[in-house]
């Protein structure tokens, strides 16, 4: 069993920078990538980022793009979401998720693991 946690969230003002950490255990090398969600209250869980743990492809909502880079340590099993020019609009749960088959990497149906999330709210 894969598992993931989450860590990093809390408070911030618009234009503030954070940086989130997922770490991994449980076999996290049968994982071909790994994403980032995020979900406001009353609205659908959505796509922020992903990357396969060998880095080759990176995706990213067009929300974020600019804003938000994804990166790995594989020696570690650990990913990280860097957000950088925060807006009230990036306010939810964030949640980091394995993707086992290398498909779908924007579409969280194709996520088989995922973490318990952590909150980060950003004020105007």
């Amino acid at each position: 069993q894969v598992q993931l946690v989450e860590s990093g969230g809390g408070l911030a003002q618009a234009g503030d920078s954070l940086t989130l950490s997922c770490a991994g255990s449980g076999g996290t090398f049968r994982l071909v990538g790994i994403g980032w969600f995020r979900q406001a209250v009353g609205k659908e869980r959505e796509f922020v980022a992903a990357t396969t743990w060998a880095g080759s492809t990176s995706f990213y909502a067009d929300s974020v793009k600019g804003r938000f880079t994804i990166d790995r340590d594989n020696a570690k099993d650990t990913a990280y979401l860097q957000m950088s020019s925060l807006k009230p609009e990036d306010t939810g749960v964030y949640y980091c998720a394995g993707n086992r088959l290398g498909l779908g990497f924007s579409d969280k149906k194709y996520y088989d693991d995922w973490g318990q999330g952590t909150q980060v709210t950003v004020s105007s």
